[in-house]
C-alpha cells in the first residue's frame, strides 16, 4: 500500500488548547485519520523499517500496534 505524504490538514488554533498548555500549534501537525485509512478501517504505518498497523475498532477508537 503506497500513497503520496500525508499533508497536515489543519493546526489547532491558540485558543483550542488548555490553559497553561504551551501553545505548540506550529510545532506539531494535525492529521485527520481518514486521510491516512481512508474508507477502510485500518492502515499499516511504516517507522525506520518497522510496520504499525492502526486501525479504528468497533468502538470507533483508535489503536496502533506492532
Amino acid at each position: 500500500m503506497m500513497s503520496a505524504p500525508i499533508q497536515p490538514s489543519h493546526r489547532a488554533s491558540p485558543t483550542s488548547l488548555s490553559e497553561g498548555a504551551k501553545d505548540t500549534h506550529d510545532t506539531i501537525p494535525t492529521v485527520e485519520v481518514g486521510s491516512i485509512i481512508g474508507t477502510g478501517r485500518e492502515a499499516v504505518i511504516v517507522h525506520k523499517g518497522e510496520r504499525y498497523r492502526l486501525r479504528i475498532t468497533a468502538n470507533d477508537k483508535l489503536i496502533l500496534t506492532k
